[in-house]
């Protein structure tokens, strides 16, 4: 564990730019979990390569690799929840975390990624996880989405997500020898409250598995990828899909955009269009962040934020609620996507309702 007075070594972190090979065409679990595992021997000797090839190159210790979102499954379209949780999801004691744990204590790194994963404090449901791999090989910490459009989220079931992980399970950053890392999935980049959320817990590199889609245009995503790096002065590791093979849409609209930013919102580092790459490294630098972070001026946003002043509009106008899913304090099943559409629906004539749309 470190602390923030302590100097952190320089090290390389990679965001590996891979293809997706999805299992909702599987004909069942045994056959999804034999896609699961073939991926898995393609990434290992990708990881591998990648740590060696950097300390060859440049002498640079890679100490941190970043995997894309959903880079095991792909994402459900069409699937019910119960066919995607038997094809996509895993256990907290899966073979695909055993052998992740391996990948992680033989390359000496620290190793992030995104997966459908059951809680077995939740079975009938699963959660999109984020998850950061130590050295040791052990989880050191899961971040569930919290912003999803069509699958549960712990906010659904809130009252007792909180009871059971209370706040900092919500928003969990592990201090480590590499300076403090914190997840957020995909679009989620796109709500500064959830990147604002993991700074104000200590967060210094912001771990960002993605599946965006690719444009030599400045995307939405890219756009607040930016603007997040800026306004906390964070590092922003985000690891895009190469394609996503095997559904029905073009394999490559979700393509590129693997990057490295650094707290400046600056690209120090990024991976061509159209293709696997390991190319999206670079050299990380926790103690001149530090230094910045505690500068005296202008440009230290973070430390000019009246937070209390959002914390009071936030409390008068809330706009969406959780636990939709609970019942007397009891998980409801998941509903169809019907469900999540009335939701979105009702929230808008609400607003409106009040003037504020």
């Amino acid at each position: 564990m470190s602390d923030t007075t302590e100097t952190v070594p320089i090290y390389t972190a990679t965001a590996l730019q891979i293809a997706c090979k999805t299992v909702n065409l599987c004909p069942d679990a045994e056959a999804a979990a034999k896609v699961r595992m073939a991926s898995l021997e393609r990434i290992a000797a990708y990881v591998t390569t990648n740590v060696q090839f950097v300390h060859f190159h440049n002498g640079s210790t890679v100490r941190l690799v970043v995997l894309p979102e959903y880079f095991l499954t792909g994402f459900p379209l069409g699937n019910s929840h119960e066919e995607w949780r038997a094809k996509a999801a895993i256990d907290y004691d899966s073979p695909e975390y055993e052998f992740l744990g391996e990948l992680a204590q033989k390359n000496n790194i620290y190793l992030s990624g995104n997966v459908y994963e059951i809680d077995p404090n939740f079975p009938e449901l699963y959660f999109q996880t984020c998850f950061i791999i130590g050295p040791n090989g052990d989880v050191i910490l899961r971040y569930r989405r919290l912003s999803s459009s069509f699958e549960v989220t712990p906010h659904d079931i809130w009252d007792k997500y909180l009871d059971i992980y209370g706040i900092e399970g919500v928003f969990p950053v592990a201090k480590t020898e590499i300076g403090n890392l914190a997840c957020i999935a995909s679009e989620e980049i796109m709500w500064p409250e959830l990147v604002r959320a993991n700074v104000l817990r200590g967060a210094e590199v912001l771990i960002h598995p993605t599946s965006e889609p690719g444009s030599p245009k400045t995307t939405d995503r890219e756009a607040c990828r930016k603007a997040r790096a800026i306004e906390n002065a964070i590092y922003i590791i985000s690891a895009n899909t190469s394609s996503i093979d095997d559904i029905p849409i073009p394999a490559y609209t979700c393509s590129g955009m693997s990057k490295v930013v650094d707290y400046h919102g600056d690209t120090m580092a990024a991976a061509a269009e159209g293709g696997e790459s390991m190319l999206a490294h670079a050299v990380i630098d926790i103690n001149a962040q530090r230094e910045q972070r505690r500068r005296i001026g202008m440009a230290n946003l973070l430390s000019r934020q009246p937070t209390d002043i959002y914390a009071l509009m936030y409390s008068t106008y809330p706009i969406r609620t959780g636990n939709g899913l609970l019942r007397d304090g009891k998980v409801q099943e998941p509903p169809d996507r019907d469900w999540f559409r009335e939701r979105q629906d009702n929230i808008l004539q609400r607003l409106t309702d009040a003037g504020l749309l």
